[in-house]
């Protein structure tokens, strides 16, 4: 099976061309607090999405998931997943948590009404991984953003060299629960091409990844057509290069593992002289 592709956008347009060209799920972004406060000084995607765009958006949508990331845990969580679920949510993602107690809560007031994914992220879900491996819901994703900051590292990519991602890839496999890790740039692309990550991706047995910002950057191209082309190609040439991973054999695999030890070395070296 190709990599389930998810994209963030509250642009209704730009949700359909996604959609026309394979993207499996439309992602809106409410996550707000904290945010801006871990990530200061980065260049990291900061949405200004609303519940509303969810009701905008799902019923135009006639193949992709709506995906809605909420708040991490809070006073004020159970209104937020209950109204996001009444506007159309398919998906519901919880960020930042750190106990196994913020994940029970989070499954009790989604109560089976929508599909639940957890966005590992925080060095203390790391620690208590096991113990929420043994509650019950659908899938999981590794964030490497922020779970790098929680690490004090120079470069996300710097836990899949360092042998996290596997580490945790392996708990999930064991548990025969869906999972994924970061996001991928287009293909050619990347402080370490997505050719190398989407390798790993097929390594490990990961089966979701987000597309990056740069994927198709609408913040710079403002033509609905020139989005539409850069999406129609982008595409073609990562599911065109899955095609090629599929095909690799264990020993490829592994020899790509090596190079992206190397290029993480690399870039991280040139990072901290800049």
């Amino acid at each position: 099976m190709p990599l389930c592709l998810m994209y963030i956008t509250n642009n209704p347009q730009i949700a359909l061309i996604a959609e026309q060209n394979g993207v499996d799920r439309i992602w809106i972004d409410l996550e707000t607090i904290g945010k801006g406060e871990r990530q200061k000084g980065l260049n990291s995607v900061k949405s200004n999405h609303s519940i509303s765009d969810i009701a905008t958006i799902k019923p135009l949508l006639s193949s992709s998931e709506m995906l809605v990331r909420v708040n991490p845990w809070n006073e004020n969580s159970e209104n937020e997943i209950n109204s996001v679920i009444a506007a159309g949510a398919d998906i519901i993602m919880l960020p930042m948590w750190k106990t196994a107690s913020e994940v029970e809560s989070f499954l009790s007031v989604v109560n089976n009404r929508a599909k639940t994914t957890l966005l590992l992220e925080t060095k203390e879900a790391v620690e208590c991984v096991e113990e929420v491996l043994r509650l019950d819901f659908d899938e999981i994703h590794i964030g490497l953003n922020d779970l790098h900051l929680a690490y004090g590292m120079t470069f996300m990519f710097e836990l899949l060299a360092n042998g996290t991602v596997e580490t945790l890839c392996n708990k999930f496999k064991a548990k025969r629960i869906p999972y994924g890790f970061g996001g991928i740039a287009k293909i050619g692309d990347g402080l370490l091409p997505a050719e190398k990550i989407i390798l790993e991706h097929y390594r490990l047995g990961s089966t979701r990844a987000i597309l990056s910002r740069t994927f198709c950057d609408t913040a710079l191209i403002q033509d609905i057509e020139e989005i539409t082309s850069v999406f129609e190609s982008n595409m073609r040439k990562l599911r065109e290069f899955e095609e090629f991973a599929l095909m690799q054999d264990e020993e490829t695999l592994f020899r790509n593992k090596a190079k992206v030890l190397l290029g993480v070395k690399t870039v991280v070296e040139k990072m901290r002289k800049a």
